[in-house]
């Protein structure tokens, strides 16, 4: 292999998407693929035996998910670049992936040019997002906020606005329904009403 060869692993439940993979990197002359696992277990099995430079898993795996596994490769690795792959491109998990410490974050469907890019872009720059992440990313930094409402409040003002249910809030992030309907309570609080639809005529006024 040529010492500038990196070396890759790919973590996917999906053994159809492994196929497209083999056949991506038969035209990668610069990436070598060292292996292809079902899960993150799989891939941490075999971690000391290939040793790789960049590493791409599935955000949803059936057991340990993509953006857990993150911090068991760190511990393996401090150096080693995660890209992460999925076919959603929901703010908040993308924000958790790359708090967790992933270098990059493609959605779906992932071709053999735009596969190439990122891993270019990981290599050259240490970071890699494809085009409507980016724009994702852009758009949540431009949302409205409102001063006084914590950081937390405004995530969940913006997801009532938008029509979202307690329970899909807190999905979003990750936390539970309580948790909610607590930060809720102090919105309604702090805009001096005392329902849901009180508060999106507020809103809508300020």
């Amino acid at each position: 292999m040529n010492s500038n060869t990196l070396k890759v692993i790919i973590i996917d439940n999906d053994p159809l998407f492994h196929e497209a993979y083999r056949f991506y990197f038969k035209t990668f002359s610069d990436y070598s693929l060292e292996g292809l696992y079902l899960s993150v277990e799989e891939a941490l099995s075999d971690y000391d035996n290939v040793m790789p430079d960049i590493i791409i898993s599935e955000v949803f795996l059936r057991e340990l998910d993509g953006i857990e596994g993150i911090r068991f490769f760190r511990k393996r690795d401090r150096n080693v670049k995660i890209i992460m792959i999925s076919d959603q491109s929901d703010f908040e998990i993308i924000k958790k992936a790359f708090k967790s410490g992933a270098n990059g974050y493609l959605t779906r469907p992932v071709s053999n040019d735009r596969l190439h890019n990122a891993l270019n872009s990981i290599k050259n720059e240490g970071a890699a997002m494809s085009n409507d992440i980016v724009k994702k990313v852009i758009s949540n930094f431009h949302r409205k906020s409102y001063q006084f409402f914590s950081e937390r409040e405004n995530q969940i003002v913006d997801y009532l606005c938008r029509g979202a249910t307690y329970k899909i809030i807190a999905d979003k992030l990750f936390v539970t329904t309580s948790t909610i309907n607590f930060h809720i309570q102090n919105i309604y609080l702090k805009l001096n009403v005392n329902s849901k639809s009180e508060a999106l005529l507020k809103l809508r006024e300020l």
